[in-house]
């Protein structure tokens, strides 16, 4: 059938609670460990597991129709799509996800301000470089492939979005 409904399906933390939400919709989304496909009780409907990083670009390109991924990873891909709803939920509360920039408690850094000339790490490489930009605040952004935090209190960098 050409005319089905291409659904990105957030793999990950969000994935359970996903596939939860579209029960508690009607639909019956069917995982398996190994496929990123999964299969779903709606013969107009085709779901694919993407990481919500990746869904922006998906759905901007036309590869799926729609997807649910969290503004932030939208925002970081500077995909141009359209919001269509906001869906508060996660796999442990209903409260929203906030990325703060982090400092050690003995840093002589206040404000965004006070990095001028610093390194920032993240894994919210595109926003952060963007918001800096936006302020005029020259620092150095690293995608950071994981312990963001530790990266901070270790001194391998002089701050941290996470």
């Amino acid at each position: 059938m050409d005319n089905l409904l291409k659904f990105g399906i957030p793999k990950g933390s969000l994935e359970e609670a996903t596939v939860e939400l579209f029960r508690k919709a009607g639909w019956r989304i069917t995982t398996a460990s190994r496929s990123y496909f999964p299969s779903v009780d709606d013969e107009e409907m085709k779901c694919s597991l993407i990481r919500p990083q990746e869904m922006g670009r998906y759905v901007e390109r036309g590869t799926i129709d729609v997807g649910i991924a969290g503004r932030d990873w939208v925002r970081e891909s500077d995909s141009d799509v359209v919001e269509i709803c906001e869906m508060v939920y996660s796999k442990v509360s209903r409260g929203t996800v906030r990325w703060v920039l982090v400092v050690k408690d003995d840093s002589r850094v206040r404000s965004p301000e006070d990095l001028r000339g610093g390194t920032v790490s993240t894994e919210l490489v595109g926003f952060t470089q963007r918001y800096f930009a936006e302020r005029n605040i020259p620092v150095t952004v690293e995608f950071s492939w994981g312990a963001t935090e530790a990266k901070v209190v270790e001194g391998l960098c002089d701050a941290i979005v996470e």
